[in-house]
């Protein structure tokens, strides 16, 4: 009974050591979940003045024929990827690869360390190094970009896609996938005011087009680290609240023990006295 006892005793105290940790991880996610929050709102505003602009020169101008909005002869898919860094965040990273499990990727760019050697160890063709999603910044984004606008001027891939997890509350968020090039009217929210543009449609748009996929990309990477810090908050809270029950449990457990030990001994002495 003494062995049940202390090995029940350091459960308990396995468990508490393993709630502080748990504990602090859901603080910390919620701080990051806020900053991460409060960058994707504002930059989202200015993704979305980007595109209803782009949208507008498009609608504006039917027969157009630039080079952004003529689709590519190659059917070959490039599909950025955004992971995380690390893990214990829920399935946040196994929903991203169910997802793109789902469609096509002949190349992919990915963001994030977590997910690497799953990519590559399942016969992904990643085509970038390593590239920290915690530490990258618009201009790092920025030049991964142009290697898939370059790739796709080029016509080595026609479709640049991105598998991003969409933001939609702190309990709750979605992996999707968005198309960036080519340019589609499903994706473009035309204005109805008329617009004069100077110089011309087709020299603005060689330069307004990777401006978009630049911003729209960082917009989608700040959603998909909102999320993974959401993810990573709403996994800890459930681990520790796990742990609080369990915990719980043990004491009750090891009470239960502890009061048997007594009235073991109780009367063992009983007994004894007797025997006298």
């Amino acid at each position: 009974m003494a062995q049940s006892k202390q090995a029940i005793k350091n459960r308990i105290r396995s468990i508490n050591a393993t709630k502080k940790i748990t504990s602090a991880m859901e603080l910390l996610a919620n701080v990051k979940l806020q900053k991460h929050r409060n960058l994707m709102s504002k930059n989202s505003e200015y993704a979305l003045v980007l595109k209803n602009t782009l949208g507008n020169i498009v609608a504006s101008n039917p027969d157009i024929e630039n080079k952004f909005i003529v689709k590519r002869t190659s059917d070959r898919h490039l599909v950025f990827v955004f992971s995380s860094d690390l893990g214990l965040c829920g399935g946040y990273n196994s929903n991203m690869m169910k997802t793109l499990e789902s469609i096509r990727a002949d190349e992919i760019i990915l963001v994030g360390t977590h997910q690497y050697s799953w990519l590559v160890n399942r016969g992904y063709n990643v085509i970038n190094d390593m590239v920290s999603s915690d530490s990258v910044n618009f201009n790092d984004l920025k030049r991964l970009a142009n290697i898939a606008i370059e790739k796709y001027l080029n016509n080595e891939i026609g479709h640049i896609e991105v598998v991003y997890t969409k933001f939609i509350n702190t309990v709750s968020f979605n992996s999707e996938v968005v198309e960036l090039l080519p340019l589609a009217d499903n994706n473009i929210k035309p204005s109805n005011v008329e617009t004069l543009f100077e110089p011309d449609c087709d020299t603005i748009l060689n330069d307004l087009v990777p401006m978009m996929v630049h911003n729209l990309l960082y917009s989608l990477l700040l959603e998909t680290k909102t999320s993974e810090q959401a993810s990573r908050r709403l996994a800890m809270e459930n681990a520790t609240d796990n742990a609080t029950e369990l915990n719980d449990k043990l004491v009750l457990a090891y009470n239960q023990a502890r009061q048997s030990a007594i009235t073991q001994e109780i009367t063992e002495i009983i007994g004894g006295a007797d025997a006298l």
